[in-house]
This record gives structure tokens, C-alpha cells and sequence, in this order.
């Protein structure tokens, strides 16, 4: 269990207490002056300073400083914040619980500080205090206590990074997030193929099955704590559902021929797929409640990877109808599809942004793949990423950040051309390796917690 509570000394603001894992109580603080404009093309990072969190004794101040290593991992990877280096720092953890000497970080040229505090209470619970400072004006712009178990400090971290990002930014953070992906290591004619799951940090890393058979395409439910995903079952397709929390593995179906990247509505009561026959691939949604099943597609051509619109409204799918491999646009009844894509080169793998701004697709042209985004008209496409094999985007819940999995071109003899996964932001500009224990391909990004959205 972990719960947010207002030091008595901080300002009297709105609190809201949701149920997660743990009870989180947030505070909305009044809008302050320092913020981030993120809609620019590149961001200038905002320098930040983040010290050691105190602690009253030496095993509570080095929880301090394993907490302020996350939050500060986080806020750098995002490539909108430039954490300072703490060996400027002239104020100690200490002295911050007072309030901070401003023009000593105005020195180090920060402007926006956090400030925490650890501890344990009687009963065994952890106490985790934090607060943010506007430098240039002195003002505190938001602060939240947490109490939990001891174990829980990483997500405590993750839950204080977010706080952060949508004080400064005015958006929904993505660090308490999960992603899950398909492990794979072994001959690539023998690959391995395992689901696993992560903090979308790269830590908490385990595996949910155990390589026995191949797994492909897993996607969260954006309602439940489930994942769907395609198993090859002694040859034979199988879409399942697989529950996080309690490990249970449910059969939706076994399907003939070739099956392909199920995914759930918005609402998490359908599945759409794509399923093969006869030399054809028709577009198919489920009902989880009566396991009734919707042909939304028919005729020769091959559609495939559908995805939802976020108000379950429209679906957009790639098919070689025109000729070539395209993106299109129906209905969720499957009416009135329409062409999106008409750049060079061929695309595939669509995702509606969590925003419903953008859909995020890999392109395909002479000889390199690339990850890219267009408007839900096929207006405004721009290229994110290019690499050899730059395939399969996921959206990070707040729309801003796409991962996706690369492989490099292997050697001689077919070694090498390991597969990892990797992140960009829209901007083009925050490239960065996500890395994992072995190889990765397919990821799929977690909804936002309840607390964030």
C-alpha cells in the first residue's frame, strides 16, 4: 500500500486519492511561471537540479540517493530536462529541508530544483517527502508525501518523475509505465522467442513464458492489467490473454491458417486481428464477452496489423489493395476505407497515437526501414528514425514518444544483427538504446496508471 499525503507546512491545495496498486493522493498546484513549450521541433533541455534525497541515518540517505538516480535517469532520458551534475552543487540534502539558498543554484544556472526527504515510520512504512522550486522565482510549484512499503521506492521514484514532467510541461508524464516485448536469443534459424515484461526504465525485468513455444505481437490492455498476444501452439495459431498481476493465461481462440498482431480496443472489450486464408487476409474483431466474431474486411488483397483509433471510432490497417503495401482508414464497422499513405515506398505496422493526432507506421524504401508519424488525413508525414531495420512502433501513453525495435545487419555466416529496442521522441532528436538482458523486438507500451490520467 502507498499513500500521498500534504506536509502540514505546504500550501492548502486540492488533493484526489486513487486506488492503484497502492492509494496515491495528488496535488494540483496553482500554475507557476517555469514551464517547458514541448510543441517546439527541438527542445533546449531545462537545466534541473536534483540532490540526494535526505535521510535521517545512513540506510534511509542512501534510499535518498537511489531515489534522486531515478528520477534524475528518468528526466534525462526524456531529452526535455539537463540534469545538473551534483558535484556542483553547493547546498546539502540537509540544509534543502529548511529552504533552499536560491541564489546558490541561480549560480549553477538551474531553474527548476527538487527537494526530498526519506524515512521510515514506526510502523515499518516508508516516507518518502518531495517538492519542486521555481529557482528564478523562489516559488515552491508543487509538493506530495508518499508512504509505502519499502519495496515500492523505484515506483515511488517513477510516480515523483511524472509529477515533475506534467508540472513542467503541462502533459501527462510515461515514466510509472511498463513496456512488454518479445525476448529473443538463440540461432536465427532456432530463434527463442519469450514474452517479457519491464519498467519502461529497463528495470523490474522478468520473463512470463518460458520459450517452450513462439510468441509474437503482445499489446496491453488499455482498461486491464492484460496482455494479448499470438502463440504458435504445435503449429497452430492461438490468440491469448495473458493477466500481469495473476499470471493466468486464457485461450481466446484457436485460429486456421496464419494469425496475425491482435490488439484490443480502446475500450478493452474486442480484439482486432488480422487473420490468412486461402491466399487472402481479412480483418476480423472479437467480443471478449461472447467470443463472437466480426469480419470487418473482405476480398483478395492482404490487410493486415489493424489498430483502433483512441475513441474506437476508426481503424486504420495496411493492404496491398492498390497495388502496393498502404495505410488506410474505416470505419469500426469496417465502411468507407480510405488511402492515407501515398509517399515512396511501402508501410505498414500502424498505430493511432494515444492523442488521436498521429499515427505512427514503419516505411519501407530502397533497401531501409524507417519510423515515421502522418495525420489521421495521410497529411503532414515526417520521419522519425532510419536504419537498416527500423520496425514495429509503440506509443508511449502521453503521444510524445515512440519505441520501436531495430535489428543491424549480421555478419558473414549469419552472425551478429542483434535485434534491441529503442525510443524517439517527435522531434526526431532523443534517440536512445532501451536496453534489455537479450535481444528484443515487438514492444508494446503499458496505459498510463490511473493516477496520471
Amino acid at each position: 500500500m502507498l499513500t500521498l499525503h500534504r506536509p502540514k507546512h505546504l500550501p492548502t491545495l486540492a488533493m484526489l486519492l486513487l486506488v492503484l496498486p497502492f492509494l496515491i493522493a495528488n496535488i494540483n498546484p496553482a500554475r507557476a511561471a517555469l514551464e517547458i513549450d514541448i510543441t517546439k521541433g527541438n527542445v533546449d533541455p531545462l537545466p534541473v537540479a536534483i540532490p540526494d534525497f535526505h535521510g535521517a541515518d545512513a540506510s534511509a540517505a542512501g534510499q535518498g540517493r537511489r531515489m534522486a538516480q531515478v528520477i534524475t535517469a528518468n528526466l534525462d532520458r526524456s531529452g526535455l530536462f539537463r540534469p545538473l551534475d551534483p558535484k556542483s552543487f553547493i547546498q546539502t540534502p540537509e540544509s534543502l529541508q529548511a529552504r533552499p539558498r536560491f541564489a546558490d543554484w541561480r549560480v549553477l544556472n538551474a531553474q527548476a530544483l527538487v527537494s526530498g526527504k526519506v524515512g521510515v515510520e514506526s510502523d515499518g512504512r516508508l516516507r518518502v517527502e518531495f517538492r519542486l522550486w521555481d529557482v528564478l522565482s523562489g516559488e515552491q510549484m508543487t509538493g506530495l508525501v508518499y508512504f509505502s512499503t519499502p519495496g515500492n521506492w523505484r515506483r515511488i521514484a517513477h510516480v515523483i518523475s511524472d509529477a515533475i514532467y506534467k508540472r513542467l510541461t503541462g502533459e501527462a508524464g510515461y515514466f510509472d509505465t511498463r513496456v512488454v516485448y518479445v525476448a529473443e536469443n538463440g540461432p536465427r534459424d532456432r530463434r527463442i522467442k519469450r514474452l517479457a515484461i519491464m519498467d519502461q526504465d529497463g528495470d523490474g525485468h522478468r520473463f512470463l513464458t518460458d520459450g517452450s513455444y513462439l510468441v509474437l505481437t503482445p499489446r496491453f490492455s488499455p482498461s486491464r492489467q492484460e496482455i494479448t498476444y499470438l502463440s504458435y501452439y504445435r503449429n497452430t495459431p492461438r490468440v491469448y490473454l495473458y493477466n500481469i498481476d495473476t499470471g493466468r493465461q486464457e485461450v481466446l481462440g484457436e485460429f486456421p491458417g496464419m494469425t496475425y498482431a491482435p490488439r484490443f480496443s480502446p475500450d478493452g472489450n474486442q480484439v482486432i486481428m488480422s487473420m490468412a486464408k486461402d491466399g487472402k487476409s481479412n480483418i476480423f474483431a472479437m467480443d471478449l464477452r461472447t467470443r463472437a466474431i466480426n469480419n470487418l474486411t473482405t476480398g483478395p488483397a492482404i490487410d493486415t496489423s489493424p489498430c483502433y483509433a483512441p475513441d474506437g471510432k476508426r481503424i486504420v490497417f495496411n493492404s496491398d489493395r492498390g497495388g502496393s503495401q498502404q495505410l488506410y482508414v474505416m470505419g469500426a464497422n469496417g465502411k468507407g476505407v480510405k488511402r492515407i499513405s501515398f509517399g515512396k515506398g511501402r508501410y505498414a505496422t500502424p498505430v493511432w497515437s494515444p492523442r488521436g493526432d498521429l499515427i505512427a507506421f514503419t516505411k519501407m524504401r530502397q533497401g531501409k526501414f524507417f519510423i515515421g508519424v502522418m495525420r489521421p488525413d495521410g497529411s503532414g508525414e515526417r520521419i522519425l528514425s532510419e536504419s537498416f531495420l527500423d520496425e514495429g512502433p509503440t506509443w508511449a501513453p502521453n503521444g510524445r514518444v515512440l519505441m520501436f525495435f531495430r535489428q543491424k545487419p549480421a555478419r558473414a555466416g549469419g552472425k551478429g544483427g542483434r535485434t534491441r529496442l529503442w525510443s524517439v521522441d517527435l522531434t526526431g532528436y532523443n534517440e536512445r538504446e532501451v536496453v534489455t538482458p537479450i535481444d528484443a523486438s515487438d514492444p508494446a507500451w503499458s496505459p498510463l496508471s490511473p493516477l496520471n490520467r
